[in-house]
């Protein structure tokens, strides 16, 4: 996989710093808060898969002690 929470944390950040750009006016600043919107959806519904994942993880006795995270939180070392 990919990507993990890391990069989603970019992600975010990088839209914030769209959102901040004080050039933005009218429909163009409309559509980059349309496009937060959709984008803020999407990660709440990956975090909460993430925690879903650790959670299902734990339920089964898997110790995180042993460095088993669900592959989608762990860092890209």
């Amino acid at each position: 996989m990919k990507n993990k929470l890391t990069d989603l944390n970019n992600h975010l950040f990088a839209q914030l710093e769209r959102l901040s750009d004080e050039d933005l006016k009218g429909d163009a600043l409309k559509e980059e808060i349309n496009r937060s919107k959709a984008v803020t959806g999407v990660s709440k519904e990956i975090v909460a898969n993430a925690r879903l994942a650790l959670d299902a993880q734990m339920a089964i006795g898997q110790s995180l002690k042993q460095g088993q995270l669900p592959e989608m939180i762990e860092s890209k070392q």
